[in-house]
């Protein structure tokens, strides 16, 4: 027993040091390095403060769950405690109301958000992210004050952000030292259009640019966004559509639906913005898709093919 309790004492110093040195490394990266951003549960292990201009995101998700990082820019004075007291409780109890089958008081619950919550602005960041998977997206940011975020659901309904999963942090004065990427994949997407791009790509890595031609607030309350998805055989792309819409109770909810791999994109970002993000792409099935309900009426669900 003295020994299985050294045993255990060892074992726990050693995670224990192996987590403050990660943490520590991350808390050293320099302004103008990559962003690393690291998920081992319902949190962003990340740097507090980022330079303006553009930052390219390495988001490593070492978590079970399936996640992904939206950027918020709240109205000046809304701070976290804002967020956590008027805004999350409302998504929480429309949320439980809808997946009681209680559509109409659901989304009466949302109807009570605050007038401000409107003001916020969205940025960008990573699409979704299967669980052991790196994605990296670069996004321009003004000098701010910013959070970033994840409202995936947990199997029991709740989501992520209500488990802690946001994250508070500061763009400085500081200009970042990374330059703008160049992509040999230009994708646009828009409520009119959906998503447009060339689909006749070669294996690889390779670099797709995104360029948001407007933003809607859709029928789940959130803008278009894209999200790479790679498709094994046999897989329902009837299920992956409906799991992208949110406020369906059998949306965004682990665990994601078999036979698909989220392998990052570009989140919601205001019209006449673009995102980058990059993709090594191996020969198989894939798709572009946003997280909006009826993707694929919308022309936001679109297939392609990686030859050998």
């Amino acid at each position: 027993m003295i020994l299985s309790g050294l045993l255990c004492a060892v074992l726990f110093t050693a995670c224990q040091e192996k987590k403050e040195e990660k943490q520590a490394e991350i808390k050293e990266s320099k302004p103008g390095n990559v962003i690393e951003v690291i998920s081992e549960n319902m949190e962003f292990q990340v740097q507090d403060t980022l330079p303006s201009g553009w930052n390219l995101f390495r988001y490593k998700n070492q978590s079970t769950q399936t996640h992904f990082l939206l950027i918020d820019k709240y109205p000046a004075g809304k701070n976290l405690d804002s967020i956590q007291s008027k805004v999350i409780p409302y998504f929480d109890s429309g949320m439980k109301l809808l997946n009681e089958g209680k559509a109409d008081e659901g989304f009466a619950e949302f109807g009570k958000l605050p007038e401000w919550f409107g003001q916020v602005v969205f940025h960008g960041g990573t699409g979704l992210i299967s669980p052991g998977k790196t994605a990296e997206t670069m996004v321009y940011l003004e000098p701010g004050e910013y959070f970033m975020e994840c409202y995936v659901k947990m199997e029991n309904g709740i989501f992520h952000v209500s488990m802690g999963m946001i994250k508070p942090f500061v763009v400085s004065a500081q200009p970042s030292e990374v330059k703008e990427l160049t992509a040999d994949v230009e994708v646009s997407v828009s409520s009119s259009e959906g998503i447009v791009f060339n689909d006749t790509i070669r294996p690889g890595d390779h670099v797709f640019s995104v360029y948001f031609k407007d933003q809607i607030v859709h029928e789940n309350f959130a803008g278009h966004d894209v999200n790479l998805v790679r498709i094994e055989e046999g897989a329902n792309l009837e299920t992956l559509e409906k799991w992208m819409n949110w406020v369906d109770p059998e949306g965004l909810i682990e665990p994601s639906p078999a036979g698909f791999t989220f392998l990052g994109g570009v989140n919601n970002m205001p019209g006449g913005k673009k995102g980058y993000f990059k993709a090594h792409l191996e020969p198989g099935t894939y798709a572009l898709i946003s997280e909006v309900p009826e993707a694929g009426k919308k022309n936001m669900l679109k297939t392609f093919t990686i030859p050998e």
